[in-house]
């Protein structure tokens, strides 16, 4: 799966290997502040997600 993430002015590409288990997020700016959240809802909601479909998740951080 392959899909784009903002948060303010930061933009990602990811692409989501379920089965290898893989998460690859660029580019690498700001990276920290998505993986781990994207890969945790990635996880949970994966039998959900549809192709062209837009989904929306919160991040809290204390930076």
């Amino acid at each position: 799966m392959e899909g784009e993430v903002s948060a303010g002015s930061y933009q990602w590409w990811f692409q989501w290997q379920f089965r290898q288990g893989r998460l690859i997020v660029q580019p690498s700016l700001g990276k920290a502040l998505i993986i781990e959240p994207l890969g945790r809802f990635l996880e949970r909601c994966d039998y959900q997600l549809e192709p062209g479909g837009d989904y929306e998740f919160t991040i809290r951080a204390k930076l």
